[in-house]
């Protein structure tokens, strides 16, 4: 499993499986691959966010929603969602597929993720179980204050979650009609 977790699925622009590469080296080389991105609400409707690790090898310290990787090869991008929230927040919780965010942009240190990014919705009212080799810090924040926060200090978001919670926003107010 060690060798997988280096590894991501490469894709077409249709998300059909091309192979698999080496992460650093799709990130180097910009090489659309899958992810996914989940966002847990609480019972307060407050979306869970975390903070990246420092030291991260991109987007660190900047805050995103509450869960993101890779699935590993021949993992679907569900499962891989649940692995990762137990490994970097401590807790699972039941997921649904809600949109899927096709996605390029730099994210520094000479690095490029461009992603075909499934993204999910659970909710969870307790407190995570961060682990800090991924996480740095949490926080349950309503969505107007993360929109306020945004206007504000947009450097402090990693640049998917500018590209998907708006999308998210979207889903949610959609969801009211």
């Amino acid at each position: 499993m060690a060798f997988a977790q280096n590894l991501v699925t490469v894709v077409n622009e249709r998300d059909e499986w091309l192979g698999t590469m080496e992460k650093m080296a799709a990130h180097q080389e910009g090489v659309l691959h899958r992810a996914f991105s989940v966002f847990i609400l609480n019972d307060r409707h407050e979306l869970l966010l975390q903070q990246r690790a420092l030291h991260k090898y991109h987007s660190g310290g900047l805050w995103t929603n509450t869960c993101c990787s890779h699935p590993f090869p021949h993992e679907s991008t569900l499962a891989g969602a649940h692995r990762r929230m137990t490994e970097e927040m401590g807790f699972d919780a039941a997921l649904e597929p809600i949109f899927k965010l096709r996605y390029k942009s730099d994210v520094g240190n000479g690095l490029i993720e461009n992603e075909y990014d499934h993204i999910y919705l659970g909710h969870y009212s307790d407190t995570p179980i961060i682990n800090p080799d991924e996480v740095m810090a949490f926080r349950y924040t309503s969505i107007p204050e993360i929109k306020g926060w945004m206007a504000k200090r947009p450097d402090d978001f990693t640049a998917w979650f500018h590209l998907a919670f708006p999308m998210f926003v979207d889903y949610l107010n959609n969801l009211k009609d």
